[in-house]
């Protein structure tokens, strides 16, 4: 059974080893190579340790498994970029490979959802690779397509495509299979 609960320093290796694995997957041909072999566990490791310790602004949570350890993290918090109305953010939620399909990702959402309305955002929004096939999953769970952009990063263009739950209160009273839109 999986577990989701703030993250602490001690996870950080954790959490980078799940990030830059992602990392290393999803945007492989989509940014240069020489960024993702420069990719740096002990460094992400660093870089995790300090957003974790730190506190306002974004909210890390892991999923943990009594056996196998942090197998995935989500980030929340104030939104960013846009696009408005959207006041809140789900900034990163990765899970590790051989755990996707669990039910881990929906847990991660659903938890970081939950402190996005406890922190007083009435309205989230995710940004996704439109051509990374785990927009479906965003979709599956109410958000529903609400702004595209192109996004320069490493000498190269992302495509990128936002899901938005525009009612946090109502989605969350209601539970998630009854969050859509009529």
């Amino acid at each position: 059974m999986v577990r989701v609960r703030p993250a602490r320093p001690d996870d950080a290796a954790a959490v980078a080893r799940i990030y830059v694995e992602t990392w290393r997957s999803v945007y492989a041909g989509v940014v240069p190579d020489r960024v993702l072999t420069q990719m740096s566990h002990v460094r992400q490791s660093l870089a995790w340790r300090r957003e974790i310790g730190m506190r306002g602004g974004r909210r890390i949570l892991v999923a943990d498994l009594r056996d196998a350890g942090v197998v995935g993290f989500v980030g929340v918090g104030p939104n960013r970029y846009g696009p408005a109305p959207f006041d809140g953010e789900i900034h990163t939620l990765y899970v590790a490979d051989d755990f996707q399909g669990h039910g881990i990702g929906r847990a991660l959402l659903e938890a970081g959802l939950a402190i996005l309305r406890e922190k007083g955002f009435s309205a989230a929004v995710v940004w996704v690779l439109s051509a990374n096939p785990a927009r479906y999953f965003y979709e599956a769970m109410g958000g529903r397509r609400v702004a595209e952009r192109n996004e320069p990063l490493w000498g190269t263009v992302l495509k990128e495509t936002a899901y938005g739950w525009p009612d946090l209160v109502r989605r969350l009273e209601n539970g998630v299979d009854n969050a859509r839109d009529p």
